[in-house]
């Protein structure tokens, strides 16, 4: 039998020294804990792709594809679930501020300094960040 994951993009989006987390809420997976903008990856859809229209869905930002980068690759068991994630890293473009796009699956935006995360980050999405801050290209969680 061949393994098949399913696979999800995140957008780890920089102002400086901090990140940008949304608090997940109305979805029935971890609400009230804080994640990343992020999504599954649709049928006939690339990562970059993906990570672009969940940027816009999400946080209202549309991103300029020259400006966003695949930074880490985590394989993942959490939750009862294995995904391949793609963590994708871009800087917040001058003059812009992202919103909640999607007010029935995140209640808020916060920026949190990236090197000390807030408790309440989804630990799987903590340690995908954690990861790319230590310049890692692949990680593995909950193996």
């Amino acid at each position: 039998m061949r393994a098949t994951y399913p696979a999800a993009v995140y957008l780890c989006l920089f102002d400086g020294g901090r990140i940008l987390l949304q608090r997940r809420c109305g979805t029935g997976y971890r609400d009230g804990e804080l994640s990343l903008p992020a999504g599954h990856i649709e049928p006939g859809e690339s990562a970059t792709a993906a990570v672009l229209r969940e940027a816009r869905e999400e946080t209202g930002l549309v991103l300029d594809p020259a400006r966003v980068r695949l930074a880490l690759v985590q394989h993942g068991r959490a939750d009862g679930d294995t995904y391949i994630d793609f963590f994708f890293a871009a800087d917040l473009p001058a003059g812009v501020q992202p919103i909640v796009g999607e007010p029935d699956k995140a209640s808020e935006l916060v920026w949190a300094e990236a090197e000390a995360l807030p408790e309440d980050v989804v630990p799987v999405i903590r340690n995908g960040i954690e990861a790319l801050l230590r310049g890692e290209t692949y990680t593995e969680y909950g193996w």
